[in-house]
């Protein structure tokens, strides 16, 4: 708290912590978080992008990255805002090649199903197969 506010931790209370859900989580949104972490020689600010389902999985996601690429904990990482973003104002590139209406993506494997539940077998012998 006294690294974000400059308050001493006697003067400065947290009343209430909530978690914030989303109305539409059927859909795909873009959301901008700016952030700054604190590395071993000093303070980074930065801006990402996320397309997720929710701004808590936009958050989730920032997180994993930021231990990956940046080594950062998550005690170390200060959110000061986040945003949802309409299509025209994204601006990363990762971010961008996700936005096509005309994406598809490959299906690699077919599980051959069984019509009905009487003609499946419960242990079958089949090769593996391997992808």
């Amino acid at each position: 708290m006294k690294r974000q506010n400059k308050v001493r931790k006697c003067q400065g209370e947290i009343v209430q912590v909530s978690e914030i859900f989303e109305r539409k989580t059927t859909s795909v949104k873009n959301y901008g978080i700016v952030l700054k972490y604190l590395t071993r020689t000093g303070v980074v600010n930065m801006y990402k992008e996320y397309r997720s389902n929710s701004l808590n999985d936009a958050v989730s996601q920032m997180y994993s990255e930021m231990a990956g690429r940046h080594s950062a904990r998550s005690e170390n990482i200060h959110i000061i805002k986040t945003t949802r973003l309409e299509n025209s104002a994204v601006k990363r590139p990762q971010t961008l090649q996700f936005m096509k209406t005309s994406l598809r993506f490959p299906k690699f494997t077919q599980n051959k199903r069984a019509p009905t539940a009487a003609h499946k077998s419960t242990f079958t012998a089949s090769r593996p197969i391997l992808v």
